[in-house]
């Protein structure tokens, strides 16, 4: 049967020809291989539900170029409808303007309204799009990580919504809400999209309690995380030999992969995120461990790339200087600089995986890689849930040290157990995420 684009206007299926869908919340520019990975799922998503639409990003950037890049095969040129978040009103792209000129042509008649429209470039593009469809960056649809981030990533998606577009809410974490200001603003968005996707298992009946029993239940929907949609691919650049030659070792290879937020701002670590553990010392310990316990060699794996003090890549080079010298031809380093389809074929050649990010551990559970999510936030628990392996998060806000190292032991005893479950559920699991837009035709 020919899928429809489960895309709402009132009660009725949308599918669109060649029309044109806008992406928000998820650009290719980011250092962050986990909102590259959901970039690409929700590419994929798109062109699987409807192959000829058109795909525009409508994010924040200083110029609006296009981005190529690859997807399942297919080579797309995808243009930026560039926002500004500035502190210049009077900007055409200024975000703040833009919304405010969205709103204000929202309660304009019809002729008055396409005037004020075409005056913008930005509302003129948006306007011409079919559909939205936000990312919000995977997790930050949520005032965890401040108010300004908050309103970063609501303000395009108020923006169609004022200008009558249909918004779905791609799979992502919604909340937790602490503030009474984004509060009532996530409501407002929440109540007026399309559609609502949340990727942890549970979610759904937390958004009911949060918007109320008026909200219609069909809209409020589960869906696996994107990234399980992405697929592997061999890098062009050069990876340790260790990595892409495992022939020539005998010893299991273990990815660890390194939060640089976790590990280079332990303040914050602790403060921010409720940290009960020296994170810095949990990872050497878990390195001592993996490789003088276990003996299985390590591989330190970044996610997030740059030189800032999330970067992952800085905080890898600081433990390679303090400890490769003690694990000569045992411990090794991913390069930064990979996408994130190449970042996840390296991770795809490790024996088992632990990670600090959870794109990462998606990464290695993907591909049938067992893997321990070390978990900052609740956002770990209900996505790892939803893949049937809760068991494999452990908790630093919660659990000491020695317990998580203990735990990262059974886990390793147990990956043939773990790895043979992973084979069976993942192949479904990927189908239904690549399917979660198309509905059969009537």
């Amino acid at each position: 049967m020919t899928p429809k684009v489960a895309v709402r206007r009132s009660h009725s299926y949308a599918q669109p020809s060649d029309g044109t869908f806008l992406l928000l919340g998820a650009p290719f520019s980011t250092d962050n291989m986990g909102v590259g990975a959901l970039a690409m799922g929700a590419l994929s998503i798109l062109l699987r539900a409807a192959p000829r639409a058109r795909i525009a990003f409508l994010d924040y950037g200083r110029e609006s170029e296009a981005t190529s890049v690859d997807v399942d095969g297919r080579r797309l040129k995808i243009p930026l409808i560039n926002l500004r978040f500035s502190w210049k009103p009077f900007l055409p792209n200024n975000v703040v303007l833009v919304l405010a000129l969205a709103f204000l042509a929202s309660a304009l008649p019809p002729g008055v309204r396409r005037v004020l429209i075409s005056s913008n470039r930005i509302l003129a593009q948006v306007d011409a799009a079919h559909s939205a469809f936000s990312v919000s960056g995977g997790d930050s649809f949520s005032d965890i990580y401040g108010v300004g981030r908050f309103f970063y990533v609501v303000f395009p998606q108020l923006i169609a919504i004022f200008l009558g577009k249909p918004l779905v809410l791609l799979p992502q974490t919604i909340g937790p809400f602490d503030r009474s200001l984004p509060r009532c603003v996530a409501r407002f968005l929440l109540r007026r999209a399309s559609l609502v996707f949340t990727r942890d298992a549970g979610g759904v009946d937390d958004l009911r309690r949060f918007l109320g029993p008026s909200v219609e239940a069909s809209k409020l929907r589960f869906s696996h995380d994107m990234g399980f949609a992405v697929l592997p691919r061999r890098p062009r650049s050069l990876l340790a030999p260790r990595v892409l030659d495992k022939t020539r070792y005998s010893r299991l290879l273990v990815g660890l992969n390194i939060s640089g937020l976790l590990y280079s701002t332990p303040d914050r670590a602790n403060s921010g995120f409720g940290l009960r553990v020296d994170y810095s010392g949990l990872v050497h310990d878990l390195v001592r461990v993996l490789i003088e316990e276990e003996s299985v060699d390590v591989v330190l794996v970044p996610h997030v790339y740059g030189r800032g003090g999330e970067s992952d890549v800085a905080a890898i080079d600081r433990i390679m200087a303090h400890m490769a010298s003690r694990y000569v031809d045992r411990l090794f380093s991913l390069p930064g600089g990979l996408d994130q389809n190449e970042v996840k074929y390296a991770i795809g050649q490790c024996d088992f995986f632990v990670g600090s990010r959870m794109h990462a551990c998606i990464a290695a559970l993907s591909q049938a890689i067992p893997a321990v999510g070390i978990a900052y936030s609740d956002k770990f628990r209900g996505v790892f849930a939803s893949a049937g392996v809760e068991k494999l998060v452990a908790d630093p806000r919660r659990q000491p040290s020695a317990e998580i190292v203990r735990a990262v032991k059974e886990a390793l005893a147990d990956r043939e157990q773990i790895r043979a479950q992973l084979r069976v559920v993942m192949p479904g699991l990927r189908a239904r995420v690549l399917d979660l837009l198309c509905e059969p035709a009537s």
